[in-house]
């Protein structure tokens, strides 16, 4: 999976969309934010959470928390994080390099409207040294994410 899985999936669906690969490690907001010259607030996290039986990804604004009572209601249950070898079974991909796109697993995606103070977003791209740009519009319509309020 990894790079690769997105990149297949953007060939498919988004051909104008580029995979960026630095030399430089994008795997936490802060290193991402600084190899693609953005603020750590436009970074898109993703993160991979259980809640009850279901495992669904919640894409927020890299300097964006989840608020436990928000999200509870929204998902209607407790969500705990996923242990690394859980998110690279479901997801594909590494932590550090987790994302929407190309997906090991067809899982629900939800994109928090903390992304929308952006007109673009860089999501990782499958891999701890990759990423994309693209607005959060549309990275919602590609992977078919509901939008919610469950940061804050």
């Amino acid at each position: 999976m990894t790079v690769e899985s997105v990149r297949a999936f953007f060939a498919a669906l988004a051909p104008d969309i580029r995979i960026i690969e630095t030399d430089a490690s994008s795997a936490t907001v802060e290193m991402a934010a600084a190899a693609h010259g953005v603020q750590p607030a436009q970074i898109a996290k993703t993160l991979s959470l259980r809640v009850k039986d279901r495992t669904v990804l919640v894409v927020t604004s890299g300097t964006a928390r989840l608020n436990n009572r928000k999200i509870k209601d929204v998902l209607n249950g407790k969500p705990r994080m996923l242990g690394a070898d859980e998110v690279v079974e479901f997801t594909g991909h590494p932590v550090g390099g987790v994302c929407p796109f190309g997906l090991a697993t067809p899982l629900p995606v939800y994109c928090d409207v903390s992304l929308k103070a952006f007109d673009e977003v860089v999501p990782a791209a499958g891999s701890t040294n990759s990423a994309l740009r693209i607005s959060p519009a549309r990275m919602a319509e590609l992977t078919r994410a509901e939008w919610v309020d469950v940061c804050g």
